[in-house]
């Protein structure tokens, strides 16, 4: 097709060539003759085309040029498809490797960074035990320690109270121990308001709330034990089955009540948050300023019902709300927080620095109306340094220490 456009223009211009000779000649007439006859006449002027014309040649001129540089066609084979395919998915999967590199060598010089224990104000969180000993440890340590303690106890003479400190305590998530309890409670209470009743006697063991409610929770078969159940093969619809048979013998109706009373007041053994107390430089103070992970780790229970909490925030935030809800609102955001560190700066430039359990931005005087609030309703969290002073003009008479000698003991060697 391109030769032939290329051929109608060369007659275009072959033709135009020949129309500008001017009229022709017998080959009889004299050289004399066409010679003045041609010297005399006028050059024909070349009329100009006219605008459609330009622009269709133009156009033909665009078709042939887009001709000379059409791309390939796309290969349509499934072999081809299939390796652009794999190409793609390779740059693709180094691309993401590049990316995961460099997000793990961010990390790590994170991690470096501030794992240092040098930096941290605290090196963790420490507990107390009153009811067991005066050791200070991690609070999984004090778990593993208490669970060893009761499991040790419940083979002696109040294996039942020990069985409920063991529901309480051994076992996570709120409303799985209440489940059980109160499964517990009402196979106590079926007895003791119907004695005579022998359908009360027996558990089965493969009942579907037994299975769910009472067996995963550790101490709730001491429990039974304790109250006196005992474990008996029956029949069950023509087949044996394992069921917890209660006998008067091992547990009369009187002990039954005092456990049945002791089940449902029951509460976990506590343990009390350590105070850590320490008395650091100015220099110290500076550098120590980073908290440990381990100060914000929350367990799975609260992970759930922080999410709970955010559900019910997008509720209320679909509804008009009074002062007095957001007030409620605000102060529920900030009981994420379980801990502060506060340190308190005295005038000679020693600082003492002390760990709070929560249950006032800087530069606000704590005045005597701030005494009877908690650490979080004056917003001390998770760290604040509070600055002590005289309220008094008497410079000469005011003390040049703060601090006790015993508390000064604590001052660490820089």
């Amino acid at each position: 097709m391109a030769d032939k456009i290329k051929s109608f223009f060369q007659k275009k211009k072959a033709n135009t060539k020949f129309m500008k000779a001017g009229k022709g000649y017998k080959l009889t007439d004299s050289t004399s003759t066409i010679c003045s006859s041609t010297e005399s006449r006028e050059p024909i002027r070349r009329t100009e085309p006219t605008e459609e014309a330009k622009i269709a040649g133009q156009a033909a001129l665009a078709r042939l040029e887009a001709k000379k540089t059409d791309k390939p066609r796309f290969n349509t084979s499934y072999a081809a498809i299939q390796a652009r395919v794999k190409r793609e998915l390779e740059l693709e999967r180094k691309a993401q490797q590049n990316l995961q590199q460099t997000e793990n060598t961010a990390l790590k010089e994170k991690k470096d960074r501030i794992e240092d224990p040098s930096i941290f104000a605290v090196t963790d969180v420490y507990f107390r035990c009153p009811y067991l000993s005066d050791e200070i440890l991690l609070r999984d340590e004090w778990k593993k320690k208490i669970k060893e303690f009761l499991y040790e106890q419940v083979k002696g003479e109040e294996a039942g109270l020990t069985a409920c400190l063991i529901i309480q305590s051994c076992n996570t998530g709120k409303e799985k121990i209440e489940s059980c309890v109160e499964t517990l409670g009402k196979y106590l209470d079926n007895i003791i308001n119907n004695p005579d009743v022998e359908k009360y006697w027996k558990i089965r063991m493969c009942n579907r709330i037994f299975q769910e409610k009472v067996l995963p929770i550790e101490g709730a078969l001491d429990f039974l034990k304790a109250a006196g159940f005992e474990q008996k093969k029956l029949l069950h619809n023509e087949n044996e089955e394992d069921f917890l048979v209660w006998n008067p013998n091992n547990c009369n109706i009187e002990n039954l009540i005092i456990l049945d009373e002791a089940l449902k007041s029951a509460e976990p053994i506590p343990i009390e948050l350590d105070r850590n107390l320490q008395v650091l430089m100015p220099s110290q103070a500076r550098m120590r300023n980073e908290l440990p992970s381990s100060f914000f780790t929350i367990t799975p229970e609260e992970i759930k019902r922080e999410q709970q909490l955010r559900s019910e925030a997008v509720e209320r935030n679909q509804m008009l709300r009074t002062k007095a809800m957001r007030e409620k609102d605000e102060q529920r955001a900030l009981r994420r927080y379980k801990f502060a560190v506060l340190r308190i700066k005295f005038p000679d430039g020693i600082i003492l620095q002390v760990f709070f359990s929560l249950v006032t931005p800087d530069g606000i005087k704590l005045i005597e109306e701030c005494y009877d609030k908690t650490l979080l309703e004056l917003r001390l969290i998770p760290t604040a340094i509070l600055e002590f002073s005289w309220n008094t003009t008497d410079k000469e008479n005011m003390p040049k220490g703060y601090l006790k000698e015993d508390v000064l003991s604590y001052i660490q060697a820089v």
